[in-house]
């Protein structure tokens, strides 16, 4: 009788701690579902950066009229790549939308970060294919790729979002709550909106950037501020000046949350965002200095995730309901 009810005593915690790990796995397998979009992301810019857009022609989701192409060439293999490495991106995510309903109970907030995930997943393949059939791709040069390459960036920063809350609440983080937050919840919610505008603007600068390249700074500075440039070059200036006012108000908004906030995670965020954002100038103004090469492109970009993720889990933890 006593082993009996030594094993019945190890069991129970043992059961109990069953759906913790299985929890625990989850909440690992989102955290790397983002970082695997995050990837896919750096290879659409590099899309972009290359002119690879048109590497599968017209065609879509067939490229160049093949599932699979045949003897292709370098900007056909870096298109390629990244429809695979989408279509992987949609796969994991409808993992990530199952294991959620099968990990957490109804009205668990993971559920829906999941399924927000889902939506702009697919979204963001439909975009991708507009972009495509269109041919807003390449060296096309009108005027309204701006809002399909806006629409694009806008999409996939609300998708990186929502994946960034999916893996936050699935390790433990409270649901929000925006009612009597005060000016918190307006600064955040402000500097939120603000990075993502500042996003869309860098969309389009960068564009410019790949289309119309220039040789020496006097050149690129002759063509911004020439009234016979393409809108896209003559957007390119207030990229930078967005960027000055918008990272004082995410800069005000993280030391605010800080000073009134004292709930976990706050802190470690807050001291993040500011990080990411005096690394991000530096590394805007050596991009401008250097003339954009493809490499500090991806960097300016994955640094501009960064910022958006540290912000969303900054705003997620100053936030959080704390009488759930």
């Amino acid at each position: 009788m006593p082993a009996m009810s030594q094993a019945a005593e190890v069991a129970v915690p043992r059961a109990v701690d069953a759906p913790l790990a299985r929890t625990a796995r989850y909440a690992t397998y989102a955290w790397g579902v983002l970082t695997f979009n995050l990837v896919v992301i750096l290879w659409g810019a590099l899309v972009r950066a290359t002119g690879s857009g048109a590497g599968c022609g017209n065609h879509w989701p067939l490229c160049n009229g093949e599932m699979v192409p045949r003897a292709p060439a370098l900007q056909t293999l870096i298109e390629f790549g990244h429809r695979l490495s989408s279509g992987l991106a949609l796969l994991l995510i409808l993992g990530l939308i199952i294991g959620a309903w099968r990990r957490f109970p109804r009205q668990h907030p993971a559920r829906l970060g999941a399924a927000w995930s889902g939506i702009f997943i697919l979204s963001e393949a439909l975009i991708g294919a507009g972009l495509v059939l269109l041919q807003y791709v390449a060296d096309d040069t009108r005027t309204a790729r701006a809002w399909w390459v806006g629409g694009h960036l806008l999409n996939t920063f609300l998708l990186v979002g929502a994946l960034t809350l999916t893996a936050w609440w699935a390790s433990g983080g409270a649901r929000l709550r925006l009612r009597a937050q005060g000016t918190v919840a307006v600064l955040l919610l402000a500097a939120l909106a603000g990075v993502l505008l500042l996003g869309i603007s860098g969309a389009i600068t960068a564009l410019g950037d790949t289309l119309f390249p220039v040789a020496t700074l006097a050149e690129g500075k002759a063509l911004t501020f020439s009234p016979t440039a393409h809108a896209f070059v003559r957007l390119r200036i207030w990229h930078p000046t967005l960027a000055v006012a918008i990272g004082a108000l995410v800069v005000g908004a993280a030391a605010v949350a800080l000073r009134r906030r004292r709930l976990p995670g706050v802190r470690q965020f807050a001291f993040a965002v500011v990080g990411l954002w005096i690394a991000q100038l530096v590394l805007g103004l050596t991009n401008v200095y250097l003339l954009a090469p493809v490499p500090l492109q991806l960097a300016h970009l994955l640094l501009s995730d960064l910022i958006w993720i540290a912000l969303v889990l900054l705003s997620a933890a100053a936030l959080a309901d704390s009488t759930a």
